[in-house]
Order: C-alpha cells, then sequence, then structure tokens
C-alpha cells in the first residue's frame, strides 16, 4: 500500500517529514501506513537529516490566577498546581500539553522532566495532595501526541535527585534523599525504548540536589551534598564511564564552592553554561569564564537553557510574584562583546513559577 496513492513512497515520506510538529498526531491517525511511517525512529532521524527538526522548550509551570486585593485592585499570582507548558523558541507560541489521564488535577510536585527524542518523560515527584512520595514514570510522545504508563523507578523512596538524558534513548536518575532525608549516592538507568531500568554502580559520593548532564558523550553527575552538609554544595562532579562501568571523580568542576548546580546546562554547541552568584558563565575547558551578568533586576533564576544560538533564562526579581524570560544571543559584537539581554514577551499565563525544565528536538 503506497503512503500517499500515485506517488512513490519516497516522495511521499518527504512530504509527511514536513508535516508542522502540531500535525504529527492528526496525521498518524489518518491510516495505519501513515502511523506506522510517523511513530518508527527512522522518521525524526529522517527529519533531522533533513535539517526539519525543531527545538521547544518544555517546562513543569505553575498555572497563574487572579485575586482580588481588598482595595479592589486585581493582581496576579502564582498557584500551587503545575502543568507542562512548552515554548517553540522558532515562532514564539506557547500552548500546554494535555494532562497526564492519571494526574488530572496536577503534576507532581518537584517532578523531573527530560527529553529523550521526541518523547518528554516525567519521572518522580510528592503528591501534591499527600505529599507521598512517588516513582512513578510517565511518557508523552509529541509525534502521537498521546502519554504511556512507563515501568515505575525501582528501588527505594527518592526525591529531589538529579536527572538527566543523552537525547536519544537513556536516562540516568542519580542521587537524592530517601524517606529519612539520608543523601544517597545510588544511581539507575532507564531505556525508554525498552521501558526498562538498569541499576547503576553507586557513586563515590552522597549527592542530594545534584544535577546529571549528558556531557561529551558521558554523564555527568554534578554538585550535590553529602546528609551531613545538608544544603551546603559541593563543587566536584562525578563522570560515569559505560567502558569500565564505573565513576570517576573530577575535583573543582564548578570551580566555586556552595553553589546550587540547578541551572547548569549543555547548550547545543556543546558548552557547559551556568548562572553563578549574579553572572551566566560558560564553561571553557577546564576553567569556567563570565559570560554576561543576569539581567537587570533578576535575583532569582529558575531555568537557563542554551540553543538555536541563544541562552534563554526564566527568572524573577526580589520582590515579583510572576517571572519573566529573557534571550541573549551567544553572538559577540564587532568589539568582543556580548551583547545585551532582551525581555522575551510571553502572557500573563506563562509567567508562573518553573519548577524543572528541559529541551527536546522533535
Amino acid at each position: 500500500m503506497d503512503l500517499i496513492p500515485g506517488i512513490p513512497n519516497e516522495i511521499a515520506l518527504e512530504c509527511l517529514i514536513r508535516l508542522p510538529i502540531d500535525q504529527f498526531s492528526k496525521a498518524a491517525s489518518v491510516c495505519k501506513k501513515w502511523n506506522g511511517e510517523i511513530t518508527l525512529p527512522e522518521f525524526r532521524r529522517r527529519r533531522k537529516v533533513s535539517g526539519l527538526t525543531r527545538t521547544v522548550l518544555a517546562m513543569v509551570q505553575s498555572m497563574v490566577a487572579t485575586v482580588k486585593k481588598p482595595e479592589g485592585d486585581t493582581a496576579l499570582f502564582s498557584t500551587q498546581v503545575y502543568r507542562l507548558s512548552v515554548c517553540d523558541p522558532e515562532n514564539g507560541s506557547w500552548y500546554d500539553l494535555p494532562p497526564i489521564p492519571e494526574l488530572i488535577a496536577g503534576l507532581p510536585r518537584f517532578c523531573r522532566i527530560v527529553g529523550v527524542g521526541s518523547d518528554l518523560v516525567v519521572i518522580g515527584g510528592c503528591d501534591p495532595d499527600t505529599w507521598r512520595v512517588m516513582d512513578c514514570v510517565f511518557v508523552y510522545n509529541f509525534i502521537s501526541g498521546s502519554w504511556r504508563r512507563g515501568t515505575d523507578m525501582p528501588g527505594q523512596q527518592r526525591s529531589f535527585f538529579g536527572c538527566g538524558s543523552d537525547s536519544d534513548r537513556m536516562i540516568v536518575v542519580a542521587g537524592g534523599h530517601d524517606d529519612e532525608k539520608n543523601a544517597m549516592k545510588s544511581a539507575l538507568s532507564y531505556d525508554v525504548v525498552k521501558d526498562e531500568w538498569i541499576t547503576l554502580p553507586d557513586m563515590v559520593m552522597e549527592r542530594d540536589e545534584c544535577k546529571v548532564v549528558f556531557h561529551k558523550g558521558k554523564f555527568h553527575v554534578i554538585g550535590g551534598y553529602p546528609t551531613w552538609a545538608q544544603g551546603h554544595f559541593e563543587n566536584d562532579a562525578e563522570v560515569f564511564d559505560t567502558a569500565t562501568w564505573q565513576w570517576r571523580l573530577e575535583d573543582d568542576f564548578l570551580s566555586v564552592i556552595n553553589t546550587s548546580p540547578h541551572s547548569c546546562i549543555e547548550g547545543d554547541d556543546g558548552r557547559l553554561y551556568m548562572c553563578r552568584g549574579g553572572d551566566v558563565a560558560v564553561k571553557e575547558d577546564p576553567t569556567w569564564q563570565k559570560l554576561a551578568g543576569l539581567p537587570a533586576g533578576i535575583t532569582s533564576v529558575a531555568y537557563l537553557t542554551a540553543c538555536q544560538g541563544k541562552l534563554r533564562l526564566v527568572g524573577r526579581g526580589q520582590f515579583d510574584e510572576l517571572y519573566s524570560i529573557y534571550a541573549l544571543d551567544l553572538d559577540v559584537e564587532s568589539d568582543g562583546k556580548v551583547k545585551k539581554w532582551t525581555k522575551v514577551e510571553t502572557s500573563d499565563e506563562y509567567s508562573g513559577h518553573v519548577q524543572h525544565g528541559c529541551c527536546l528536538e522533535i
């Protein structure tokens, strides 16, 4: 059966890979043949080779509500109900993903999200009503436009863990703390395609509130702190070597002490970026260099990403209720100076608190 009657399948495929992102789920429902082609991993690879994939930003973001003040004025504030919002930086559009069927009332608090191919994976968190620690895994596929339940995260309860992916099929979960607030040094990997968890060797150190970043072909678990330190962040990192199946400790990886690594990310240029104090720094091996100061008035950064030649930052001022988004062009001026931050116009609906975020290339 031809994909499109009267047209060679090779040409028909070229037509399908050029569909807009938000039309894939509709196209997949046209017939079994289209669904079979569109949901194959080869379909995304073909789009990528042809330069047709687009980067989107996904965020665990709170809903925004309007409250009436005693004096009669109204004000906007972030609620405690979180959903998944998506931004397409190419055209500036925003939209919500469909709610997880089993979590209609909202996402788990402090859950982690990670992009793997065309999938967005939601892992763990706390029940928003009971605060029970959850080990559930949910996977949203941008091609089919549907959710599926993954295999639950194994082992003891784990909160505030690090989580990162190789953007292809593998996720690493590391550190965090157990139900008695003890920092953990255990680690797991999750194969999204096989829906299988594998127990990795323990890390050298306990790492609560660490960050997992896939950098230079290896998973890096950055910072965090042991039980006794309680919030005093380490500045080292551990790198997992798949060849030896061991962790390797890298001292002074962050170059500064007692700094949360939550904003540390790898850009699509292969470099690491991170907010430190009032600046954004870039890692020019082996040292970190100041790239730019934070946008004027921003004192708290919820999320940082680097893609398509720009840094994008979600943050707020000390007394602000809502969050703003800023962009910084990574190309330098002719005099060698970095360009200035520009505020990205965003509707109030998408100005709520951001708990976690990730990039996907679809």
